[in-house]
């Protein structure tokens, strides 16, 4: 069975996104084993510099990296390609080929490392929108079950 591992900077707090998260969790077990990596975020000063922000970055990149094994890595950020769901059902498809394990990359409030963005196999934007990270792992598991109902065709994408 697919592993597929969401890889995230910090914690969701509000129970309305624990619930939705749960839920496509539930949805997803029929299609792959899921597994969700919570990295500590850095706390953020009010007088951030560019030189600190990078620092806090490379911190959590290396916080990520030590989690990932053996995986083809997507991470989100602001400057990867946008997919419609059919693409991205089929991108997702064409990478299970090859790969047992895909490990999804969320990164803290300040955006991913350089070294994170090195060692992505490939960058996706949701949008060019900002959204609240927590948020953004409900829409990504949204997509990521979609995607298998997609690629199953089964009805739920129509």
């Amino acid at each position: 069975m697919l592993n597929i591992n969401i890889v995230c900077v910090g914690k969701v707090k509000e129970k309305y996104l624990k619930d939705a998260l749960l839920e496509y969790s539930k949805r997803l077990s029929k299609y792959c084993k899921l597994n969700i990596i919570e990295i500590a975020d850095e706390p953020i000063p009010s007088n951030l510099s560019d030189k600190l922000a990078d620092n806090i970055k490379n911190i959590e990149g290396s916080k990520i990296l030590n989690t990932i094994k053996n995986s083809y890595i997507i991470s989100l950020d602001l400057n990867g390609k946008e997919y419609s769901s059919e693409q991205f059902a089929e991108k997702l498809d064409k990478i299970t080929l090859n790969n047992s394990s895909v490990t999804f990359v969320i990164g803290g409030s300040l955006g991913l490392s350089t070294e994170i963005i090195h060692n992505s196999n490939e960058l996706i934007c949701f949008s060019k929108m900002t959204f609240p990270h927590q948020l953004i792992r409900v829409f990504l598991l949204e997509q990521i079950f979609r995607a298998f109902k997609i690629n199953n065709n089964e009805t739920y994408h129509r």
